[in-house]
């Protein structure tokens, strides 16, 4: 199990705290630093089982700058989606959790991060 985090977040803290507090195996990201290639969030994705601009946070100074809120949301446009994502891995939902089964959540609630750890 891998959680793509940023330390500065909130939910991403409380997502660790509890992984920590149930002792799953997990390896941190720190993707602002580490930042995920465009094939590794097309992966991430398909875990997922959604789209880029599903997981873009589009509200960020730099959403605002590229004009991603008026960006087509459709196939033909899904390749600029995910160089946008790896370009400014800010845009990034978090955290996100790959579980063991191959599957992946936002684990944005303690909800979401227990059905990671269920998997």
């Amino acid at each position: 199990m891998e959680i793509w985090i940023n330390p500065a977040c909130s939910k991403c803290r409380s997502a660790v705290d509890l992984l920590e507090a149930e002792g799953a195996e997990y390896t941190v990201r720190r993707y602002l630093e580490d930042v995920p290639s465009p094939d590794e969030i097309r992966a991430v994705l398909d875990r997922l089982g959604l789209e880029p601009w599903d997981i873009a946070r589009t509200q960020e100074a730099v959403a605002k700058e590229l004009g991603l809120g008026g960006w087509p949301r459709e196939a033909d446009s899904r390749e600029r989606w995910i160089s946008a994502l790896s370009e400014h891995p800010k845009l990034i939902q978090r955290p996100i959790i790959t579980a063991d089964d191959g599957s992946a959540v936002i684990g944005r609630t303690e909800e979401a991060v227990r059905d990671a750890l269920s998997r």
